[in-house]
């Protein structure tokens, strides 16, 4: 099985942990030249840019590990083009959050709401 199966299957999965606890999908795999987002949708107010991350078993690490400042930065570059695109305000609650699997059986779905700040491409904005 190639690696963009195995994640769309992943990605399915968080979709469904997900709205099962009230999450709201509008978008999988938005894909631009800035980077890749997950899944976007809502929850509780926000706009929201999940990260699926997989790991098997934690011998590389847990998969929110792999979600590093330059994944982060990528993500957010790719948030704002999608906000931009949308015709969303720079003043909109936007969420990034990272849903990690483990296991085999998945036995272990954690969701990190909130899981980093936005990274400004050109420094912080006034």
């Amino acid at each position: 099985m190639n690696s963009r199966k195995t994640g769309a299957e992943y990605e399915a999965l968080a979709c469904a942990y997900l709205e099962r606890n009230g999450f709201r999908t509008v978008c999988r795999n938005f894909r631009c030249r800035q980077g890749e987002i997950d899944i976007i949708g809502y929850h509780e107010g926000y706009l929201v840019f999940g990260e699926v991350k997989y790991r098997t078993d934690n011998s590389k690490g847990m998969p929110e590990e792999a979600v590093n400042r330059a994944k982060q930065k990528r993500i957010c570059r790719s948030a704002d083009y999608y906000r931009m695109l949308q015709g969303y305000s720079d003043e909109h609650p936007v969420r990034y959050d990272v849903i990690a699997i483990c296991g085999k059986d998945n036995d272990r779905i954690v969701w990190y709401r909130n899981a980093f700040p936005h990274i400004y491409a050109y420094g912080k904005r006034q």
